[in-house]
């Protein structure tokens, strides 16, 4: 974290708002082009999602850490590797992100989306924002929460280790936002049905504000008409704190402590062995 410290607040909050705003163009823009253009199915849903994950920590990971989560930033605060004053801050950039960039993409697709749902109803509002059982399944808001608490915890739970340094199996620091893309990917084709797996307080909270100041008036309500928007944020900061405990509790505590770096040699030692 010193070397976060010494880059600026500034400069890790941009990144997180650039890294969270790439995740978006490519999450948000295919559930666009699946839903209101009709081309590309769930499949393509889930490898956009989990690109958009790989590129958008790739961005802002070497200043920031990479968050695009506020999930995942809450839950290190919590366990003290990350600090408490810098959790808030981080939230606002990377929601901030999201809602340039689901602005984008709304304004990108505005002629595909009226022809789709012209009234901007619950038909389309699923582009921007999660629902109980994707709008369409008999889930409740309860049962979409148990989702987003599962997900996120899985997520966290398998993120800790990949960035654990002390984990020699982990890839290495270029690859980890590869292999964390990848785990997206696969929670969403194993855990999209119950909630759309947001996963992430900003990716859900983002784009439902820009719909909402873009014509979804429904927006912040599901299909039952019960306030929602409240589900995404909850589950996720819930899961992730459970996900990154289990992991402290089963697997790392039990990692071998990281072996000391050796010591650059001084000036006079590498004179005594170059004589």
């Amino acid at each position: 974290m010193a070397g976060l410290r010494s880059k600026g607040l500034l400069g890790e909050l941009l990144a997180e708002f650039a890294g969270t705003m790439v995740l978006i163009l490519f999450g948000v823009g295919v559930v666009a082009q699946v839903v209101a253009g009709q081309l590309g199915a769930h499949d393509s849903i889930a490898w956009a999602w989990g690109l958009g994950v790989v590129l958008g920590v790739y961005m802002s990971a070497a200043i920031s850490g990479g968050h695009i989560n506020p999930a995942v930033t809450f839950a290190f605060a919590v366990f003290g590797d990350f600090p408490w004053r810098k959790v808030l801050p981080y939230s606002l950039a990377q929601t901030a992100g999201a809602f340039v960039a689901a602005l984008l993409v709304r304004w990108n697709y505005s002629e595909v989306l009226a022809a789709a749902d012209p009234g901007h109803t619950i038909k389309t509002q699923g582009v921007f924002s999660t629902l109980p059982g994707n709008g369409t399944l008999p889930v409740s808001d309860l049962g979409a929460l148990r989702d987003q608490i599962i997900g996120t915890a899985i997520l966290l739970f398998i993120v800790a280790a990949l960035v654990d340094a002390r984990n020699k199996s982990a890839p290495a620091a270029n690859m980890a936002p590869f292999v964390i893309g990848l785990l997206v990917v696969g929670i969403g084709m194993a855990w999209g049905t119950d909630a759309g797996y947001a996963i992430n307080p900003a990716r859900d909270f983002g784009p439902r504000l820009a719909s909402f100041f873009t014509g979804y008036s429904t927006a912040f309500y599901d299909q039952y008409g019960d306030l929602y928007f409240w589900v995404p944020i909850v589950g996720p900061l819930v899961g992730g704190v459970i996900g990154l405990g289990l992991y402290k509790l089963l697997v790392g505590r039990f990692m071998p402590a990281e072996e000391p770096q050796p010591a650059a040699p001084t000036a006079d030692a590498t004179r005594l062995e170059n004589a």
